[in-house]
């Protein structure tokens, strides 16, 4: 092995070089640095382990390639005088393009990996002064997890390891005297209360009779941090101060019934009063009153979870909802990338851990405003705006990859969020009953960990995370940040859904906040756990590192002995490594080894304390009546009603966040039933989200509806009227949906300051769940979950009084019904909430309001819903006309100016407005509710309101605009003709020589890929046989091995089909390198062109598959060749970001037998979700593949017309091109995910879907 180290300097050509140009434009803006005239970035590989022959070769094919790359070997030259900076990740952080590289690499040489370290160089060019300099490196260099990199090549890229000392035994330390404790408190950074520590020392010394390991303290610091085990929360009220006068009377009642209802719960039971108590006391009286026969009880606390009876192909079956809400405020705040996408990846292990595959996932974050000047951040902070979007990639980046729909993404503005950001991920997941075996663990069974490796990252996470944070602290707090490995968790998620290996598990614990200790800690009572068996990423890890260590995408299962080698194979099956590293025992002990000696050894009822119980008093304050909330925001309207309506869609907390919300993915696992913005022009924002419940094969009416409710205002203001209408908001929505709301469950997410000892602070989550508990207990739903997060504080910066409300409910996904807008002349209606002096409403009205809803939207009585929100009416209205562009004409209601303000603009939370048919009865209709007719829908785009009129396009530009420079929704306009429409109207052969009964159709699943369930279904839909095979690459051997087998697979296939995803993350910069890799081993390569060239054999490549089909050149040639200079290409998306949402493409040519089944000028809608789908190629090969009816489907606008208007070509594709063919068309590639069909999908996208393309391959063999 030549362990010489290489380098390797890779740049983008002009013209592809998107990411130099957008960093170029955020620093010019953001920064207002006007002297920069261009940024170029070169991407730096160093490599050793590799020989001269495989890095000429990985050089033109993984580190880049030919048509898009400038190649410098070793050097790049720099002119004198410019400005650069190279920068890399610190030592020790997952570095996904270096990873992805290397595992490309050993597909290539079939050895062992490389080692690469990949590093960015910036250049610069202007006349930029010193002060520029340091700012834009200030800016582009997030030290938390990066530095500033030399430009020496080093002569090794070995991690430099120490050998770890042994663990050290705290000498002394039961002897110490209160004052020598403090100190040591203070020396080994515990985050544990001084009383907890002097607990400690006491169990060790009349207990244990010795000196405790530092790992010792180090696991009990972590096991009892507010993070782990919710300290804050299980804090013991012993007196409770509310001031009940004017508005606080209601928190005074509510306070009271909660008394009264612990008195039926628990009897004569003496139980602490604490702020735990009543987040879950709803779900336990109504469990004790016999409400709750859905609830699914476990020892496991994995997540919500549910028991829905689905119909599944006709037939009642019992299945599993979970669902969970998960914060990563802390790492979020300090490294926005690593902190959003482990805030998802760590959301989804908690349903996956109860065995439930997660099909969906909501996002809700809380920011200041990102379009402040950068100037004004705060020392110790990183950007507003640096920290949103960067967050935003992270988050999507894990979704996208892992292949979970974002069903709603959901960012609230408020200074508070200044002090430190919110990132909640939501997600939902199910799996039949029948999958999910629980079992308690015996004496014998051995504890499998599963997933990834462990190394530095998160080190302390579970207890920085559990702190307040000042200017100083933020800059060390590196080792507290995890990073995300996507492809890992979806190895885990594949596992999971098989039964053979669900069945095996006894008991489940998915690796968040305290790594082992806790993860595999809580299992059982008693375990003995080898950390020397824990696999790590690298060496130089203690014990303590070991015990601690966060490290993501890891799972802790109990399996019995005799099962553990077959669980073992099944992992192996999915790629994933699997290692014993415990064994259950009877005695009630938590010990861990290391070298051989036993470093943790602690008695599992002295854990299970929790530490010394805590002890606090609440003070709530009155809410102020000259600042109530409803109120005020009508009193500060402009007296002109077109000014206060633009300028309410304006607001910030009302805008559109389209460009937010299209990076994330939300249609993969072909379960979606509302896409995030509908209408034909797709411009009306879903309420909710909606999807069916995920299955393998068959089909299924049964899925889920899941929204969120919060406003920040509304808590600052009264933290108890917040929560409470945060339910209510959240209810409204699912009955908009066509939810019915008493069947609703809810999970609660928490975040407050850090309260101390402050009684008014404490008052605030105090009352806030008191609110939340009002809702629940009168409308008879609970909250059976949730999440608190109780260190929302900077120096003297304080996040806004946090409680959102995320509501789920089960539905016959045909009665589900969209917000926009769907005919003229329908009749508008209102449905307010009736409000009380006190601002709480009349819930038995409302619940029968809500019923009523519900039942005439399962009769198909109620067209749309719009549940009113901060925005009033006017807000519900707008949107609602923007997804048809159908108008709205307000009828005379006889108000006064100021009373009409008020009917338009006042936050009335829970009312809804609703569209009606217009020969509906509307007295006859809503008899049994308050209801008032607000006018009618019209064709011509205007908002009509006696004399004002205001155009649909005026209204979105107003709406659209506030974000638009944060989270850009256009490029540049593309200054070229409109791309003419193509047509070629002969067809090649409709069928193949050979005749086959059912073709069989190879589907390889590489890391990184996550459309293959999706792509499987189709394809045994249209009467295929389906070979999904997992390729394995995590050893030589098991490359060899996936090599053989694949190669034997195509030879007994009629078709392959390469689906999409993120081949190894798309990296290293550039999609589909690692399965071109695979295809170009020369056994595959042969195999390929043998079913190709003489056995009449087809291929389907879609979104990612596209990509590798033209990497490797079978699109547009039909055979796999070296990539050269003037090959077509897909590369960036012009917006430079990921892009999902459905599009219009119409169908070119019918060469190809995978189009047999349509007619040229056809037009479906077809979702697409990508990052790179460009299609970029010269012009005489576009003019040859005209010609040859090469060209498959254009995108085109509204009209049926080809277009370089963003709105329709998302990527800004040549001739506007989303599919081409091989010249006979049996090779077909194409971006927009033509699988992602089914029943009662995106029922907010008008128009047909499906090309039949599956139907037409599988026919083509009969």
């Amino acid at each position: 092995m030549n362990h010489t180290v290489k380098r390797i300097l890779v740049e983008k050509k002009p013209g592809y070089d998107v990411e130099a140009q957008h960093l170029y434009h955020d620093l010019k803006e953001n920064l207002g640095i006007f002297q920069l005239k261009r940024v170029r970035i070169i991407n730096r590989y160093d490599i050793s382990g590799i020989s001269d022959q495989a890095y000429q070769q990985a050089g033109k094919t993984i580190f880049s390639e030919p048509n898009m790359d400038l190649v410098y070997d070793e050097k790049f030259e720099l002119e004198p005088g410019l400005k650069y900076f190279a920068m890399e990740y610190l030592p020790g952080q997952y570095d996904q393009r270096a990873d992805s590289a290397a595992q490309c690499i050993q597909i290539l040489t079939q050895g062992e990996p490389p080692a690469i370290v990949s590093a960015k160089l910036i250049l610069l060019y202007g006349d930029l002064s010193e002060r520029d300099f340091q700012t834009i490196k200030d800016y582009c260099i997030n030290s938390v997890d990066s530095r500033e990199a030399t430009l020496d090549k080093p002569s090794s890229l070995e991690m430099e390891t120490m050998i770890p000392e042994d663990v050290a035994i705290l000498d002394g330390f039961i002897h110490l005297e209160e004052k020598e404790l403090a100190s040591c408190q203070e020396e080994l950074g515990l985050v544990m209360s001084f009383e907890d520590l002097k607990f400690c020392q006491a169990y060790f010394r009349d207990q244990e009779k010795r000196n405790p390991t530092l790992t010792e303290i180090k696991v009990i610091d972590t096991y009892w941090s507010d993070h782990c085990r919710h300290t804050t929360f299980a804090t013991s009220i012993d007196q409770v101060s509310i001031d009940s006068n004017g508005l606080g009377r209601p928190i005074q009642e509510a306070y009271a019934t909660y008394l009264k209802d612990r008195g039926f719960v628990y009897g004569a039971e003496e139980r602490d009063v604490c702020l735990m108590d009543i987040a879950v006391l709803g779900m336990k009286k109504l469990r004790k009153e016999g409400k709750l026969p859905d609830l699914d009880l476990s020892d496991e606390i994995n997540a919500c979870s549910i028991v829905v009876e689905a119909d599944i192909d006709g037939k009642k079956e019992d299945w599993l909802v979970m669902f969970k809400n998960e914060t990563h405020n802390h790492p979020t705040e300090i490294e926005p990338f690593g902190g959003a996408a482990t805030c998802l990846g760590g959301a989804i292990r908690d349903p996956l851990s109860g065995r439930a595959y997660v099909y969906q996932a909501m996002r809700v974050t809380g920011s200041g405003d990102p379009r402040v000047n950068i100037s004004e951040t705060l020392p110790g902070k990183l950007p507003q705006r640096k920290i949103t979007t960067t967050a935003a990639a992270g988050f999507s980046s894990y979704g996208n990859q892992i292949g979970l729909a974002t069903g709603q993404v959901a960012e609230v503005y408020d200074d508070g969020f200044i002090a430190k950001r919110m990132e909640v991920g939501a997600v939902i997941g199910a799996a039949p009953k029948s999958n999910v075996v629980r079992e308690t663990p015996a004496p014998g069974d051995v504890v499998i960990l599963l997933g990834g490796r462990t190394g530095r990252d998160g080190c302390g996470g579970a207890t920085g995370s559990s702190v307040e944070h000042t200017e100083e602290s933020i800059f060390t707090c590196g080792s507290e940040v995890q990073k995300g490995n996507p492809p890992t968790e979806r190895k885990i998620q594949r596992l999971f859904r098989n039964p053979q290996a669900s069945r095996l598990i006894k008991r489940c614990n998915d690796f968040g906040a305290g790594g082992v200790s806790v993860a595999i800690g809580e299992l059982t009572d008693g375990l003995v756990i080898q950390l020397d068996a824990v696999p790590k990423k690298y060496e130089g890890l203690d014990g303590t590192e070991l015990a601690i260590s966060e490290s993501q995408e890891r799972m802790a299962v109990v399996i019995a002995r005799d099962k553990a080698d077959f669980f073992k194979e099944l992992a192996a099956a999915e790629n994933l490594e699997a290692v014993e590293v415990a064994e259950v025992t009877s005695d009630r002990r938590l010990k861990m080894l290391w070298r051989g000696n036993t470093i943790v050894d602690l008695a599992r009822d002295f854990l299970d304390t929790n530490g010394v119980k805590q002890h606090t008093e609440v003070s709530v304050q009155n809410p102020d009546a000259e600042n109530n909330y409803f109120t005020n925001k009508t009193a500060r309207l402009s007296s002109d009603l077109k000014e206060a309506w633009l300028h309410n869609l304006h607001d910030l907390n009302v805008c559109s966040q389209r460009g937010l919300v299209e990076r994330f993915d939300s249609s993969i696992g072909a379960g979606t039933v509302l896409m995030p913005f509908g209408g034909k022009y797709q411009a009306t924002p879903a309420v909710g989200m909606a999807a069916k419940l995920p299955l393998e094969s068959g089909d299924t009416t049964t899925g889920t509806l899941m929204a969120y409710g919060y406003n920040a205002q509304m808590a600052k203001w009264s933290p108890f009227h917040g929560a409470l209408y945060a339910v209510i908001e959240a209810v409204s929505k699912i009955v908009a949906m066509g939810g019915n709301y008493q069947t609703i469950r809810l999970s609660l997410q928490e975040y407050f300051e850090k309260l101390g000892a402050d009684r008014s602070k404490w008052g605030k989550p105090f009352a806030a769940l008191l609110g939340a508990y009002q809702a629940q207990m009168k409308l008879g739903i609970p909250a059976i979950g949730g999440k608190d997060s109780m260190s929302g504080t900077f120096m003297d910066l304080n996040v806004p009084p946090t409680l959102v409300a995320f509501a789920v409910d089960p539905i016959d996904v045909r009665k589900v019904i969209s917000p926009e807008f769907k005919k003229t002349d329908s009749q508008v209606v209102y449905i307010p909430l009736v409000r009380y002096a006190n601002e709480l409403p009349d819930f038995d009205r409302l619940g029968a309001a809500y019923r009523r809803i519900t039942e005439l939207i399962h009769a198909g009585q109620i067209l749309a819903a719009y549940p009113v929100g901060g925005g009033g009416i006017a807000e519900a209205i707008s949107k609602m006309a923007f997804g048809n562009r159908i108008g709205f004409s307000l009828a005379d209601q006889g108000l006064t100016p100021g009373e009409l303000n008020t009917l338009l603009f006042a936050p009335n939370y829970g009312s809804l407005v609703v569209e009606m048919p217009l020969d509906m009865d509307i007295e006859r209709a809503l008899a049994s509710v308050p209801y008032r007719i607000l006018g009618k829908t019209q064709a011509q785009e205007a908002i009509e309101i006696g004399g004002i009129t205001i155009s649909l396009q005026e209204a979105q530009d107003a709406w659209e605009t506030p974000l638009e420079k944060v989270f850009p929704t256009k490029t540049d306009e593309i200054e070229l003709a409109r791309p003419q429409a193509i047509t070629y109207n002969r067809r090649g052969p409709a069928r193949s020589k050979l005749t086959v009964v059912r073709p069989r159709v190879f589907i390889p699943v590489f890391p990184g890929t996550n459309c293959e369930y999706d792509t499987k279904k189709r394809f045994e839909a249209a009467g295929a046989e389906t070979d999904v095979f997992v390729i394995q690459n995590l050893t030589p051997a098991a490359i060899e091995e996936s090599i053989q087998v694949m190669a034997a697979k195509i030879r007994e296939s009629q078709i392959i089909m390469l689906p999409g995803g993120f081949s190894a993350g798309d990296e290293p910069e550039g999609s589909g390198k690692f399965i071109a890799a695979v295809f170009r081993n020369p056994r595959i390569r042969d195999e390929v062109m043998e079913l190709l060239k003489n056995r009449d054999g087809l291929m389907l490549g879609i979104c990612n598959g596209f990509q590798a089909l033209i990497k490797l050149g079978l699109v547009p040639y039909g055979e796999i060749r070296d990539i050269d200079e003037s090959q077509p290409t897909l590369t960036y998306n012009r917006i430079g970001r990921h892009q999902s949402m459905m599009v219009k493409t119409r169908i070119c040519s019918v060469l190809s037998p995978w189009l047999a089944r349509v007619e040229v000028g056809d037009i479906h809608q077809i979702a697409i979700s990508h990052g790179e789908g460009r299609f970029v190629a010269r012009e005489e090969d576009i003019k040859q593949m005209m010609a040859n009816g090469q060209i498959a489907t254009q995108y085109v606008d509204n009209d049926g017309q080809p277009s370089y208007d963003i709105r329709f070509n998302p990527n800004g594709s040549d001739y506007a091109i989303e599919a081409i063919t091989s010249p006979d068309g049996r090779i077909l590639g194409k971006m927009g995910h033509s699988e992602r069909i089914g029943q009662n999908l995106y029922i907010n996208i008008p128009d047909k879907k499906d090309q039949q393309l599956f139907e037409a391959g599988v026919n083509y063999f009969k």
